[in-house]
């Protein structure tokens, strides 16, 4: 069975409809054709909070165009869908994406590298409530409101959800839709940590590692955690502590991609360089956003199963996105 029907075969729609709307709004972006021969576009998935993507990717940009001697042409787009709609409709040649956006479109698009943090080419999801919390396991979240990230974050919401899913609550249509046995909020990694602090009816939180982790003693941690997460060293370390409910299995971290179709030589000119790349090629320690990866590692879509595994559980799938 190819990739693509392997992970086309589930039983709803996942944001039904959205990739014809994301399309439409980046199209105005980017154009319909690409420009000078030398110039690579290239689409970053939206910023999580504040973040200035341009600035804190310039490093790579300039350096992607020092070793190869392209232009890079890069847009931020507007949602996860677009950037894959992007590369689905040949308006970039080249995308930061999700790991759920490789399991949108497998046969269109190439894994040029998976991105590394700190030393750490895989992430984990976490659940977490308050210290004085009644909230002791997953479980005893049932009736309650849980704060998570945007719907098609993996560690923000698809992990969260699929821990719950396991713990044996029903999550309904979730995360396009309604829980059964509790509510969401979707936000931002962030934000679902802060309401979780701030808010009385929001008994946990479910966000990536890098924005809990700070806030969880060590000691609450597994081994498999201390052994792989990049959070790890620095759990613990920030005010307004929180206590962990559950962590999930490792994650991949998110890959750069390349059009499938998208023949020119620079193509492996500009992968060579991505795996090559070292963290001072990368991180300007004097900047205030500093990019968030120190390295790419060579991968495949078949790194991403694990995601394509939450989706099976979940029910989910992107069929639509992937036509």
């Amino acid at each position: 069975m190819s990739d693509q029907s392997r992970w086309t075969n589930k039983r709803r729609t996942f944001l039904k409809g959205a990739g014809v709307a994301a399309t439409a709004g980046l199209a105005g972006c980017l154009g319909d054709l690409a420009g000078d021969d030398d110039e690579v576009r290239m689409v970053l998935n939206p910023a999580e909070g504040d973040v200035d993507m341009m600035e804190q990717y310039q490093p790579l940009f300039e350096y992607l165009e020092g070793e190869t001697g392209v232009e890079i042409d890069a847009t931020e787009t507007s949602s996860y869908t677009a950037t894959v709609d992007a590369i689905r409709n040949d308006q970039a040649e080249l995308a930061d994406i999700s790991p759920t956006g490789v399991i949108a479109a497998p046969d269109q698009m190439d894994v040029l590298g998976i991105r590394v943090a700190f030393g750490a080419d895989q992430y984990f999801s976490l659940v977490a409530t308050t210290p004085d919390s009644d909230i002791e396991t997953l479980e005893d979240i049932d009736g309650h409101d849980i704060s998570v990230g945007d719907t098609l974050s993996v560690s923000g919401s698809l992990f969260p959800l699929f821990m719950l899913h396991d713990a044996g609550l029903d999550v309904g249509d979730a995360p396009d839709g309604d829980p059964v046995d509790f509510s969401t909020r979707h936000s931002d990694h962030s934000t679902a940590r802060e309401e979780l602090v701030q808010m009385d009816e929001v008994v946990a939180a479910g966000a990536g590692a890098f924005t809990l982790a700070p806030h969880i003693p060590q000691d609450q941690f597994s081994d498999q955690f201390a052994d792989i997460s990049a959070e790890y060293d620095n759990a613990g370390s920030e005010d307004e502590e929180l206590r962990l409910v559950a962590e999930s299995d490792p994650i991949p971290r998110a890959p750069i991609v390349a059009r499938t179709e998208w023949d020119d030589p620079v193509k492996d000119d500009i992968e060579e360089a991505l795996l090559n790349a070292t963290e001072e090629d990368l991180i300007d320690e004097e900047s205030d956003e500093p990019l968030w990866f120190t390295g790419l590692e060579e991968g495949s879509v078949d790194n991403f199963e694990p995601i394509e595994d939450v989706m099976d559980a979940l029910d989910l799938e992107f069929a639509d996105l992937a036509d």
